[in-house]
């Protein structure tokens, strides 16, 4: 039996973003498949706790509440990794595990020594970049100590996974690792996950932001300037104008939100919409339920899960042409892709799909069938075996 040991900072209930459910995911799959999987990750302050949760083995090490301050954040994180090193050492002593599998450089420290001590291949996946989050800007503090870290941990690792082809000929380009050692996973999405919701509490959260000849566009997501929220609002005075009765939700918070805020003031926006603020895993998905279209307008974007989530919600979708959106989002059918940081062809593709209600059904229906190439089983298929590729071949004699 495959004994991974899975690294993260975050594992529900304790969520600092998507990295928190694609762990939790692709764990409870690959126990589906057999494997026993031990997640080794924080929980509060209070007591270190083990738990078995979905078949999947938790260790949760004490940690006090991350600081807000990014250099202070730093620190945090270098700490947090010598308290992941001391719990990964005490499992090592109770189980063998096969391999070490890290995600992101936030717990980089901690599996390259655990792997090292346990003589295990070390697997990491990268799932952005800090390079790709500052458009290359990472010369100074604390950038470019998290940039240092992701370089030394693909260049330290026996296999890197990505999340798209996009992703992977970044860290090919910019980190300088091998590409025979880079391989790209997809993330998946399980429509399960996002449950149909009472009419009736769908209907009353809708009139909290749309009357019912009104059409709502949706903006969902991390409030930070990668994502290009402000390409967005940019768009809405045009669309508008030619689509009168438009509102927007704004839902999600970030360091970019007073921006934003300001943004759309200085826009003369703020009667035609709503900054809902951040919101739980339960209300996200009845949002998707109550919107006429959902814009991913992202600068950046390693993979796109938000237009999965509102294809698999049934909601239209149009998204950025940049990134691993071009592998998400189709340039016709299930979704429409714009020019990336253009908001005039943003607001030609929002005005194309809430003027026109037949395409808003076949993007629906396409988007139900496009997604079931994001399968979770499929995903841990490929982990699996590229855990099982790593280990030494025993000579049956």
């Amino acid at each position: 039996m495959t004994r991974p040991l899975i690294v993260s900072w975050e594992y529900p209930p304790l969520i600092e973003g998507g990295l928190a459910r694609h762990v939790r995911k692709l764990s409870e799959a690959l126990v589906d498949r057999g494997v026993e999987v031990h997640v080794l990750t924080r929980g509060g302050d209070e007591s270190d706790v083990e738990e078995k949760v979905g078949g999947v083995h938790i260790h949760r090490i004490v940690e006090p509440e991350r600081p807000s301050d990014l250099a202070e954040f730093v620190t945090w994180v270098e700490r947090m990794n010598s308290d992941m090193l001391a719990a990964g050492v005490d499992l090592g002593d109770r189980f063998d595990f096969d391999c070490v599998h890290g995600h992101d450089w936030l717990v980089a420290s901690a599996c390259d020594h655990l792997a090292r001590r346990f003589d295990s291949p070390l697997v990491t996946t990268i799932h952005a970049t800090e390079y790709g989050r500052h458009q290359g800007w990472v010369d100074s503090h604390p950038q470019s100590h998290i940039h240092g870290v992701e370089r030394w941990i693909a260049n330290r690792s026996d296999r890197v996974i990505t999340c798209s082809e996009f992703m992977r000929d970044q860290v090919i380009d910019v980190f300088g690792a091998e590409p025979g050692r880079v391989e790209v996973i997809h993330n998946g999405i399980d429509p399960d996950d996002l449950p149909e919701a009472d009419p009736e509490m769908l209907a009353g959260l809708r009139e909290r932001f749309a009357a019912p000849d009104e059409k709502l566009v949706l903006l969902i997501g991390r409030l930070v300037y990668e994502k290009g929220f402000q390409l967005a609002l940019e768009a809405m005075p045009r669309v508008i104008e030619e689509m009168p009765g438009t509102r927007f939700l704004v839902a999600g918070s970030g360091t970019h939100e007073e921006e934003l805020h300001r943004l759309a003031g200085d826009l003369g926006l703020m009667e035609h919409g709503t900054f809902l603020g951040w919101i739980g895993d339960d209300v996200l998905t009845s949002l998707y339920r109550i919107a006429d279209l959902t814009v991913v307008p992202s600068i950046y974007e390693p993979f796109g899960l938000v237009a999965l989530e509102a294809m698999a919600s049934e909601c239209p979708c149009i998204a950025a042409d940049t990134g691993g959106l071009r592998e998400v989002v189709p340039l016709e059918g299930a979704g429409l892709r714009f020019r990336a940081s253009d908001p005039e062809d943003l607001a030609d593709a929002a005005i194309e799909v809430l003027a026109d209600e037949d395409l808003s059904r076949r993007m629906v229906q396409e988007g139900l069938a496009h997604i079931r190439s994001f399968d979770w089983a499929d995903v841990a298929g490929k982990t699996e075996a590229l855990y099982r590729s790593l280990q030494p071949v025993t000579d049956p004699n």
